[in-house]
């Protein structure tokens, strides 16, 4: 039932709220390697970027509490024909907070690539977003469409508040989200928590490998960037806007046998863009919130669709 599909997905929302730990390392988790670069890393208030490859331009935006080393497995084959912009939020990699200590993280971020897709003369390029990164994805279509030329969004909601209740509101939610930041950021500081970080990783990606490295970085994200960061993807309702993106949007989001499944998954995701002009949806099974983890060739394989695609269909009803 869709009900029980998103009583689970608001379950792992609380526990990415308030499972992670502060900067902390663990030796054990073989994380993903961040990708080579052939050039120095650009900083910015809310971002830092590196750059690899020749080509056409694509920007690759990591979600809550990642790093850029999330895309180590798409960089290197991208790199061979595009010209690649491996995003990371300040903060989510064990690095220096910057600017992401105060609220605004969000829209800083998006005028942080807005600025880049400026000063580097990227002119329309190509965007992959996972998660909160494709939610931010989303705000720069909608603040900047000159900045976009088509979309990548990777298991990413226009209102993640739809997880909780159908038709959520972000007043009726606000508390609730007031409630996790405190709670997330309390564990900034104290000793790091293996269990919830290992807890955290079985609710997102299926494979072994796969939930290593999403404890890892986990275990190194910031909480307080985290916190501040998961509260303003709660209360950021992008659903009134879908209607007047006009970038094509190719939309990645997985299923498994255990939840959720096909057809809960096909359901609550063409609901969610619906009313956007130019939508196409790519499901991948076998694979949990970390589809690229969890599926690297089925997910190179929509990557490379993605950006040999022209155009999209909009979403049948």
């Amino acid at each position: 039932m869709i009900s029980h599909f998103k009583a689970r997905l608001a379950a792992t929302a609380v526990t990415l709220m308030i499972g992670l730990s502060p900067a902390a390392s663990h030796a054990q988790a073989a994380t993903a390697a961040a990708p080579k670069v052939d050039a120095a890393e650009t900083q910015m208030p809310h971002i830092s970027v590196q750059a690899i490859g020749k080509g056409t331009p694509v920007i690759l935006v990591p979600g809550l509490s990642s790093p850029r080393a999330v895309w180590a497995g798409v960089v290197p084959t991208l790199a061979k024909s595009h010209r690649v912009y491996v995003v990371q939020v300040n903060g989510f990699g064990g690095d220096d907070p910057r600017a992401n200590l105060s609220p605004g993280i969000l829209d800083g971020i998006v005028a942080d690539l807005h600025t880049l897709v400026a000063q580097s003369k990227l002119g329309k390029p190509a965007i992959v977003g996972h998660s909160m990164g494709g939610l931010v994805a989303l705000m720069l279509a909608k603040a900047h469409p000159e900045d976009v030329g088509k979309l990548m969004i990777v298991d990413s909601l226009p209102y993640i508040g739809e997880i909780f209740a159908p038709g959520a509101t972000v007043a009726a939610l606000e508390p609730q989200a007031k409630a996790m930041r405190v709670a997330m950021a309390a564990a900034y500081g104290k000793p790091a928590n293996p269990a919830a970080n290992e807890a955290l990783a079985a609710r997102m990606a299926l494979k072994p490998d796969s939930r290593v490295a999403v404890a890892g970085w986990a275990a190194k994200a910031d909480a307080r960037v985290s916190a501040q960061a998961m509260y303003e993807d709660l209360t950021t309702d992008l659903r009134p806007d879908m209607a007047s993106i006009a970038a094509p949007i190719t939309l990645v989001y997985p299923w498994n046998a255990t939840g959720p499944t096909k057809p809960d998954a096909d359901a609550l995701y063409r609901k969610a863009y619906a009313t956007a002009p130019h939508v196409t949806l790519v499901d991948i099974g076998d694979a949990a919130h970390f589809v690229m983890l969890d599926q690297p060739p089925a997910f190179q394989a929509a990557l490379d669709a993605f950006l040999q695609r022209l155009g999209a269909a909009k979403v049948p009803a």
